[in-house]
């Protein structure tokens, strides 16, 4: 039965019990209000159509997406990504304010066009999947009863798959602005990567079509440079693969500096390397990288300017770290005429997201054909 208080001068209260149900109650200004709303649940209730909207009225979006980055992103793999993604949400200006309850399909629609003047449609996806997960999560297990509108919004269009890939030229630069960087007498230091890990970074990437977070998490323990296999128990499709690593990436991972791999007195062995084999992180590369490109750039230009030359439109531009994945799938495609072995290097459980990473071009097709 529903019941309406006056609570100071401006408020109406209305509560609505019924048994075998909770207690309903709600604020509004105006009278009328508090009646319609009174007669909205009863007839909820009659109908068994009753759904309870108490935590959706008392919370926000803010604050539930803050209580899922709390509780449930840290038991994510992907937990510092979907962490930064919610942070981007909380930065918008109406969305998080929003009540749980009045979070209607136009407003986030509204947040997508705001994002989309800002970054790209592929970008606003991935948030709109966060926000999805969010608001399913909340109305399953923290009893935050709405409907989830994104289903029914428009997405932004999806982005071509990236065929981007290195000539020689572009490669030969990268590589060399991804040495240098060395302490001098003085204290400071030469132009060029101070990091001494990106340079092999690149390199094994490149040659193996590791991820980077791959790249990253790959442990010493695990590479076995006698049967040339690199093993990652736990990578992004979630399976454990393991990875061949041909004569060049051995070489490579032998001339990682290893201050840790020292000989034994007694009979000259080596000591077993353990622990991370690069030791650094995905900031550091991320910034390392493009650094990198730009210093890479810069010298191109100077070379070009001083051989009275036009620089190559587009020299090193929209180049990402990813690309070296793009660029080792079609090398070892060139190699590996089973696609079903290509996948088991790349580490593709979809033939067709295979096809997006293979980037074969025109010109090595021809000679194949003679």
């Amino acid at each position: 039965m529903g019941q309406i208080t006056k609570r100071g001068e401006y408020q109406w209260r209305a509560k609505v019990r019924r048994k075998g149900f909770p207690e309903q109650s709600r604020t509004f200004t105006y009278r009328e209000d508090a009646e319609k709303w009174i007669r909205t649940v009863e007839r909820e209730l009659e109908t068994s159509g009753f759904v309870d909207r108490r935590e959706a009225d008392k919370n926000t979006l803010g604050e539930v997406l803050r209580r899922y980055q709390q509780e449930v992103t840290p038991t994510k793999r992907s937990a510092s990504i979907e962490s930064v993604k919610i942070d981007v949400i909380m930065k918008d200006a109406v969305l998080p304010k929003l009540k749980m309850s009045a979070l209607a399909g136009s407003a986030i629609a509204s947040w997508r066009d705001r994002r989309l003047k800002e970054v790209s449609g592929a970008t606003v996806n991935r948030e709109i999947d966060v926000l999805s997960a969010v608001l399913n999560h909340a109305r399953r297990e923290w009893g935050i009863h709405v409907e989830n509108p994104i289903p029914f919004i428009k997405r932004p269009e999806k982005a071509r798959a990236r065929d981007r890939r290195f000539s020689a030229e572009e490669e030969s630069y990268l590589l060399a602005a991804l040495t240098g960087g060395e302490r001098l007498a003085d204290g400071t230091f030469s132009k060029g990567a101070r990091n001494p890990w990106l340079l092999p970074l690149v390199q094994l990437a490149i040659e193996t079509a590791m991820r980077r977070g791959e790249l990253l998490s790959l442990t010493w323990e695990n590479v076995d440079l006698e049967r040339q296999t690199a093993h990652l128990p736990l990578t992004k499709n979630g399976d454990a693969r393991t990875v061949p690593l041909s004569t060049r990436a051995v070489a490579i991972l032998k001339a990682l500096p290893a201050p840790e791999a020292k000989e034994d007195v007694e009979d000259g062995t080596e000591v077993q390397r353990s622990g991370p084999v690069f030791r650094t992180t995905a900031l550091a590369l991320r910034k390392g990288f493009a650094r990198a490109i730009e210093r890479a750039q810069e010298q191109y230009r100077a070379d070009c300017k001083q051989a009275k030359l036009r620089p190559v439109a587009g020299f090193l531009e929209d180049v990402h770290f990813h690309d070296t994945r793009h660029e080792a799938a079609s090398r070892l495609a060139e190699r590996l005429n089973n696609v079903l072995e290509l996948s088991a290097v790349t580490g593709h459980k979809d033939l067709r997201m295979l096809k997006r990473y293979y980037h074969p071009r025109a010109e090595d097709l021809a000679k194949k054909l003679g």
